[in-house]
């Protein structure tokens, strides 16, 4: 694939940030500013640069990581995986573009000030030229940017030179009168007048001395802006009436006015025209380069990242980026839609510092030239204030980068999706902290070797574990026997005892006296069969009759009343129409007050290959401690059954780690078993144990069992208590990461 050339030295670089910055920032946006924070506008200024200092920092570092063409998408994408990294390409390729067409479109009126021209014609002819000069190559546009920005600053200069004589200190009179607020929305809005310094690393690939020219380039050009600005606002609130200037479309021409005269007005004139033309010029330069890096990765169609060979410039990528500025020039209302892209630009920071979090936490191969200072309070700073910022930018701009955001990931579900197999950073670096937490979870929790010591999961209100088999339905004696021998297994590392209830349900006018209490000869038969099982299991089994008029609320009372461990129950996996209208048994589930096992009884007979199941999430602690228990009980082993998947990304290895910690773990000997939806299964074991999705219909969406075939034994379904279920928010990253 063609390279592009590195022949942007550090005064281009230094041009092209300064030139992104100094345009609508300091022409257009300190009149806005003003009649929301007055004076203050000032500090405004110099707050919105120091919360900058954090996504410049961030940025240095990735671009001397990574210096290649692209810039916030490459960094975000690497970082955080290619589903955001759509979102940061193409939010921020049309955020670059919206704020080249307001700047081609804000500096026309400081032209109408001397000549009578049609605005939109101008911004168009403009834009064209504009265009046409980036087509031809970096090094033109670099050495037109240094130009332009050598002239603009020399007229920026002479006016706060030549103006600040004039400074009156009555005009900074109720300084602080808008308050906290105002100054933050102010420090809002003004933001964006420093999004431009970042810019510079999208064409990180043509830079000279990548790991030197970037940072230098980025912070040197960061502070110079700062300081003018701070300066020329202070100059332009001090040499006019208070409120003189507050909403005019060239407040720095009305403050030149003032103190230079006609000279001085065509002197800012001169500079605005250059200023808006210069953040124009970089914009449309480094917003091109976005198309053409996510093309190079497969995130959009591979035309945008050709190379002419005429001119070594990604000809396509310009020309859709030109399209595009010209079709919002001739009919998108600019001045409208700019904090729309100033909104996306803050939540763009925010991630490029979450992105350093990502790289430096993972364990992919990450060595840049320049290290921020402050890590990882200088990032977590940023995510912070940026997060701040966008609640000041009000209900439009946040819904507009909300269209956006979903733009994005349509496209890349639609495009992306099919075709790139591939993750971010963060996801393993969530996905390594997971796994520790799903390990730990299932190392603490009773199992039968009872790692944890000190607690065997006794109940303090009887002194013993219990297991309590739940019979609420007419069984035969060898369904009975499967769910006590079960339940025996289950109990038996902890010294256990099993209380197995028959429970028998009358009509609410019978009352629970008389013969409803009276021993039946069934009854009798039945305790008989718990002596023998008793023996027969070695176990402790206490048999016992409940009459009642609800028998879910009797078997949830008795459990509680007894302070049992687990309710072991027979009863079908539960079903999308169960949760919709009601079962007796899943209201158990819901109120009882300890863990519960639903029994999908097939028989149970020394089960030696027991399987524990998990739909792409980690295994559930409660899972895997009643699987061990069973192989223990029975001598048998353990199969850890997974989703198969063809490989490609980091999440296989990940899981596979995780596995591997999970069988060191385990007393009994342990297999993994990737199980495909469409045939591909290991042979049937004896008993398969999975997690049970919650009882609310959102839980359904993460029901386990559609991702594996009908196992064809015994399945148990485990529901941990309330205390022991993971939060909603916790099962998603799970589901994403794993």
């Amino acid at each position: 694939m063609k390279e592009l050339e590195r022949d942007l030295g550090l005064p281009s670089v230094l041009a092209i940030s300064v030139g992104a910055m100094i345009g609508s920032g300091i022409f257009i946006l300190p009149a806005l500013a003003l009649e929301i924070a007055g004076p203050a506008v000032i500090v405004a200024y110099l707050l919105a640069g120091l919360l900058v200092v954090p996504a410049a920092l961030s940025k240095s570092e990735m671009a001397t990581a990574m210096p290649e063409a692209g810039g916030t998408y490459i960094f975000i994408e690497r970082g955080m995986g290619p589903l955001l990294g759509t979102v940061a390409g193409v939010g921020t390729w049309f955020s670059l573009s919206f704020k080249g067409a307001l700047a081609l479109v804000g500096g026309v009126p400081y032209l109408l000030l001397l000549f009578d021209l049609p605005l939109k014609p101008v911004a168009l002819g403009l834009a064209g030229l504009l265009i046409l000069v980036n087509v031809f190559g970096a090094k033109q546009t670099g050495r037109l940017q240094l130009g332009i920005v050598v002239v603009m600053l020399a007229a920026l200069g002479w006016f706060a030179a030549g103006s600040a004589p004039s400074v009156e200190a009555a005009n900074y009179a109720g300084f602080f009168d808008a308050g906290v607020g105002g100054l933050l929305a102010a420090t809002g809005l003004v933001f964006v007048s420093y999004a431009g310094v970042t810019k510079v690393a999208s064409v990180a690939e043509e830079v000279e001395s990548p790991g030197r020219n970037i940072p230098l380039g980025i912070l040197g050009s960061l502070v110079f802006t700062t300081v003018l600005y701070v300066a020329i606002v202070a100059v332009l609130v001090g040499i006019t009436d208070p409120g003189s200037v507050a909403g005019s479309l060239t407040p720095v021409a009305v403050a030149a006015e003032v103190t230079l005269g006609e000279a001085g007005v065509v002197a800012v004139i001169l500079a605005a025209i250059l200023a808006l033309i210069s953040t124009a010029n970089a914009g449309i330069l480094s917003s091109s380069r976005y198309p053409f890096a996510m093309s190079r990765d497969g995130l959009v169609p591979p035309s945008l990242s050709s190379v002419s060979e005429r001119f070594g410039t990604p000809v396509a990528s310009i020309t859709l980026t030109g399209a595009v500025l010209l079709a919002l020039i001739a009919f998108v209302p600019i001045l409208e839609i700019a904090k729309l892209a100033s909104a996306f630009q803050i939540m763009v920071f925010a991630l490029i510092n979450a992105a350093v979090l990502a790289f430096r936490e993972g364990t992919a191969e990450y060595d840049p030239e320049f290290r921020s200072p402050l890590y990882p309070w200088m990032q977590l700073f940023g995510v912070v204030t940026g997060v701040l910022l966008l609640t000041q930018m009000g209900t439009v701009a946040l819904v507009g980068a909300a269209v956006i955001v979903a733009g994005s990931v349509l496209w890349y579900l639609a495009y992306v999706r099919p075709r790139v197999d591939r993750e971010g950073v963060a996801a393993g670096v969530i996905r390594q902290r997971a796994s520790r937490q799903a390990l730990t979870a299932i190392d603490a929790a009773p199992t039968a070797t009872e790692r944890t010591s000190g607690s065997d999961g006794n109940d303090e209100a009887s002194g013993r574990h219990e297991v309590l088999v739940a019979l609420t339905k007419e069984l035969d004696a060898d369904r009975e026997r499967s769910l006590v021998a079960l339940a025996a297994d289950v109990a038996r590392p902890h010294d256990g005892r099993v209380v197995v209830v028959r429970f028998e349900e009358v009509p609410d006018q019978m009352p629970l006296t008389g013969d409803t209490t009276v021993q039946s000869s069934s009854d009798v038969s039945f305790e008989t069969r718990m002596d023998a099982l008793a023996a027969e299991l070695d176990v402790d089994i206490e048999a016992d009759e409940v009459v009642s008029h609800d028998t879910k609320h009797a078997v949830v009372n008795l459990a509680a009343d007894r302070g049992v461990e687990t309710v072991v129950a027979e009863h079908e996996p539960l079903r999308l129409r169960s949760r919709l209208f009601g079962d007796p048994i899943d209201w158990v589930v819901r109120h009882a007050p300890c863990d519960v096992l639903l029994v999908d009884n097939l028989g149970y007979e020394t089960p030696g290959e027991v399987a524990v199941s998990t739909g792409g999430t980690p295994y559930s602690p409660l899972a895997v401690s009643v699987a061990e228990a069973v192989a223990l009980a029975n001598r048998g082993r353990l199969s850890l059954w997974r989703p198969g998947r063809d490989g490609g990304t980091g999440r296989d290895g990940a899981s596979t780690e995780y596995r591997s910690g999970l069988s060191e773990l385990l007393s009994v000997p342990v297999r993994e078993e990737p199980v495909r939806p469409d045939g591909g299964r290991p042979p049937t074991p004896d008993l398969l144990v999975r997690r049970g999705a919650g009882l609310r219909l959102r839980d359904a969406l993460f029901d386990e069992r559609p991702a594996f075939p009908s196992p064809g034994c015994t399945t148990v379904t485990v529901y941990a208590r309330e205390s022991r279920r993971p939060g909603l928010a916790r099962r998603l990253v799970e589901r994403v990461v794993f």
